[in-house]
């Protein structure tokens, strides 16, 4: 018997549905669909159902995918023979952006979601696979991956930062996920760490508006104009294409002074932030995921720099700061790592 853990994820414009196997070694992705997110919070759980179905149908004799962990690497195999092996759907997991009620299973009006306002997500998919079924944000989300099947193996305190589009959190502390008193916990985004700066999660000077895509664009705009009017040069610019934050990694690598200093600029922050949550909560590691694991070498210099200025030095002993290990993947791992918190939680048995 193949047991099978399925996982969706809801974008604000692209939705996916995965199926997965764990393991001992880490979880191996057996196949995924991914299709624009439907108009209506209805018509997406309908597709999202269906696209589940397909899955299971189509690679319900599929073997030999390849294993995330380790190499971080993802793979989606075509169908092999259907049915090779009897298949069992063990849990689905969910995973979303916030505001969420997770033990409700309600999607709480998320800003890129507009019209899903007190959402069920999970009694669809119960009532129609007869399995556990969870739901969490996505930084929880990434957070238990990395916690299973990548760069936190083996901690029993880890924080997840996501540090792309947006910045937020994902705790596990002392061996389990942690919410909140109402599923607000890891909202480090918010934090003011500057009297002025970049807005990010609608403040300025937050650590969002420092330490996300958006942000670093906004910064680079800002620090652009001030720059040109002392009569400097330099290649960012509003221009016809935006600037995004992979424009000013890849000018601050060609050498751009300006590009260099937003980068250290956004780096100073991000040790600053990563120091508090070293005296916060004492982690065994911090993972970073997207910008920070693509960008690590340019970042990590003055990161580490700033966050053995800052930190207590006996909590950071204690404290690893690592990329991401499952990368690219990690967003097909989270929806499965959901569905695997959702089994143990409702006493399944499991093998990892």
């Amino acid at each position: 018997m193949r047991r099978l853990l399925g996982g969706l994820d809801i974008g604000g414009t692209k939705c996916a549905a995965v199926i997965g196997e764990a393991s001992e070694s880490g979880i191996d992705i057996v196949g995924k669909r991914s299709f624009a997110t439907p108009d209506t919070p209805a018509e997406a759980l309908i597709a999202m159902i269906a696209a589940l179905e397909s899955l299971l149908e189509a690679h319900g004799g599929q073997g030999g995918a390849t294993a995330l962990a380790g190499s971080g690497a993802s793979a989606s195999a075509g169908p092999q023979a259907a049915h090779a092996r009897p298949v069992r759907l063990e849990a689905v997991g969910v995973s979303c952006g916030g505001p969420l009620d997770s033990e409700a299973g309600l999607v709480l009006s998320p800003p890129n979601l507009p019209g899903w306002d007190d959402i069920d997500v999970l009694t669809p998919l119960r009532e129609r696979f007869g399995v556990p079924a969870g739901l969490q944000n996505d930084a929880n989300a990434c957070a238990l991956a990395e916690w299973r099947w990548g760069a936190g193996r083996g901690t029993r305190h880890m924080v997840f930062l996501t540090f792309g589009t947006g910045m937020g959190a994902g705790l596990i502390l002392n061996g389990a996920l942690y919410t909140g008193a109402n599923d607000m916990a890891g909202e480090v985004g918010h934090v003011r760490m500057q009297e002025d700066g970049p807005i990010g999660y609608g403040k300025a000077g937050s650590f969002e508006g420092f330490c996300s895509g958006g942000g670093m664009a906004r910064l680079g705009l800002g620090m652009a104009d001030e720059w040109k009017q002392a009569g400097k040069k330099t290649a960012l610019s509003a221009g016809p294409e935006p600037l995004t934050a992979q424009k000013i990694f890849e000018a601050a690598r060609d050498g751009d002074e300006l590009a260099q200093l937003i980068v250290r600029v956004t780096g100073i922050e991000l040790g600053r932030g990563l120091a508090m949550m070293v005296d916060l909560l004492n982690p065994e590691a911090i993972v970073i995921g997207s910008i920070y694991a693509r960008q690590e070498p340019l970042l990590a210099p003055v990161v580490l720099d700033t966050l053995r200025k800052e930190a207590l030095p006996r909590s950071l002993a204690a404290c690893r700061i690592l990329p991401s290990q499952l990368r690219e993947s990690v967003g097909d791992a989270a929806s499965l790592s959901v569905a695997l918190h959702a089994l143990e939680s409702s006493g399944g048995l499991h093998d990892v």
